[in-house]
């Protein structure tokens, strides 16, 4: 089959089409037939090396959409023919995947492969982060950080369904601001000309945001803790930055607040069992519309590098796919 293969950690051109054996499902396993898959910002980061990089060379990617080809003699939920998306223990670049049944799910007729592929990792990742970690109640102010990205439209969306009072996001650059509040943000904050934690506080009647989605790391995190309320919940899953942030231990009891961490791959690999909720949850609201992830561009799998070199840029907005037929 053809998969796109990175031969050499590096850059974009470090990526080359190639012909590769078809992969063969274990009896708890299904084999897909990928349609699109898309482009996440840690599949750049395996190739440099940083997070998930396996041994080379390896095939990139997290998730697909696709059409179940076979499935294993253990597997009960799945019946080949079946429209799904999946986290296949192999990478996603590519025209056949194998992934566990744990770690597959059926996706409604009305889904197109577009929205299909483009969704699983910022619709599953956001809705954990603010149902389940940060136990989101009606009424309650959410902050998110980096408002502009695919987690964090999806995550705006996903508090006002949840039933969030106000919704702020902070963005880089004023260039930004307009997708955040596309997304459906009551107000955003440019870091570049504001400071963030005055002016959450100023929009909270000094009060500070219930809830804080925090995926970058560093001096965000820790200044974050200085407009977060009381009995406030910090989610912390992930370090843009690269910084390492530090938080005081006598910032936490007085106040009643709290400061938790989440990942989404650790949660694919020790309790994949936690997502089939998550799927039950988030995939009608993604059928009926009421969920909508933006998609930015689209690529071939021969145009992989490009679409890296492209996210890579920070010029992408939306989701960027992979249509694998092309």
């Amino acid at each position: 089959m053809r998969a796109v293969v990175v031969t050499a950690l590096g850059g974009p051109e470090n990526m080359q089409v190639a012909e590769v054996e078809k992969p063969v499902p274990n009896p708890k396993q299904v084999l897909i037939r990928v349609e699109k898959t898309s482009v996440n910002f840690a599949d750049i980061k395996s190739r440099y090396g940083k997070k998930g990089a396996g041994k080379l060379p390896f095939v990139p990617g997290l998730d697909a959409a696709g059409v179940i080809e076979q499935v294993g003699s253990e597997v009960q939920r799945f019946q080949p023919g079946q429209r799904v998306i999946a986290f296949p223990a192999n990478g996603t670049y590519a025209e056949y995947v194998v992934a566990s049944e744990a770690l597959t799910f059926a996706i409604p007729d009305s889904m197109d492969f577009d929205t299909a592929a483009a969704s699983p990792v910022v619709s599953f990742t956001s809705y954990k982060l603010l149902a389940d970690v940060a136990r989101l109640s009606p009424g309650e102010t959410v902050l998110v950080h980096a408002a502009a990205g695919g987690i964090g439209t999806t995550a705006i969306q996903l508090a006002k369904l949840l039933g969030a009072g106000k919704v702020i996001g902070t963005v880089g650059t004023k260039s930004k601001a307009a997708i955040a509040l596309e997304a459906g943000a009551d107000h955003v904050i440019c870091n570049d000309t504001e400071d963030f934690v005055e002016k959450v506080n100023e929009l909270t009647g000094g009060a500070g945001a219930d809830v804080i989605l925090d995926s970058i790391s560093g001096a965000v995190s820790e200044r974050s803790m200085d407009c977060l309320a009381w009995y406030g919940r910090l989610v912390h899953f992930g370090n843009a930055s690269g910084e390492v942030g530090a938080i005081r231990t006598i910032d936490l009891h007085t106040s009643c607040r709290s400061v938790l961490g989440f990942s989404f791959g650790t949660t694919r690999a020790k309790r994949p069992e936690l997502l089939q909720d998550t799927a039950e949850k988030v995939l009608p609201l993604l059928a009926d519309g009421k969920l909508q992830i933006r998609i930015g561009k689209r690529f071939s799998l021969e145009e992989a590098a490009d679409a890296h070199a492209w996210v890579e840029s920070r010029q992408s907005t939306g989701k960027v796919l992979l249509d694998v037929r092309r």
